[in-house]
């Protein structure tokens, strides 16, 4: 198999009704939900949840990008680095919006649903970064990335 093959079947994840999900639109779809909060908090003016709900926009709209960035990444390794970022700030978002919703500036059921969905993201980005980094070569070894 190779590379570009690779990185295309990586990027899918299951889908719970057991359909595909590219997770380059999934990520985009919730780039487009981080936008609709952070439009909520601007109408708030409240000075915190501005702040906040930047700091979110800014990680949430990250993720997508180093997703899309790692589709043309110059290696395996490379590709697990831009996806690795896009964990990081997937885990990012997940402390802004415990932030807001902590802070009452936007109440925890209003924020459940998005939370949930960070959290899945970041586990379909675990995923797809541990599945990559143990793809079998043609000789049958493990090959094993790290950041170098």
């Amino acid at each position: 198999m190779n590379y570009e093959r690779e990185k295309i079947m990586a990027i899918n994840a299951p889908r719970k009704r057991g359909e595909p999900w590219d997770i380059r639109e999934r990520a985009f779809q919730y780039a487009l939900r981080a936008i609709k909060l952070y439009q909520h908090l601007q109408r708030l003016k409240d000075g915190a949840g501005w702040i906040f709900g930047k700091q979110y926009l800014r990680a949430a709209t990250s993720i997508g990008a180093n997703i899309e960035e790692s589709q043309s990444g110059e290696s395996r390794a490379d590709f697990v680095h831009k996806l690795g970022i896009a964990e990081k700030e997937a885990r990012e978002c997940l402390y802004w919006l415990r932030l807001i919703s902590s802070s009452g500036i936007v109440s925890v059921k209003k924020l459940t649903p998005l939370m949930n969905e960070t959290e899945e993201l970041i586990s379909v980005l675990a995923s797809i970064i541990l599945r990559t980094k143990r793809i079998k070569t043609a000789g049958g070894q493990v090959v094993s990335f790290h950041n170098s």
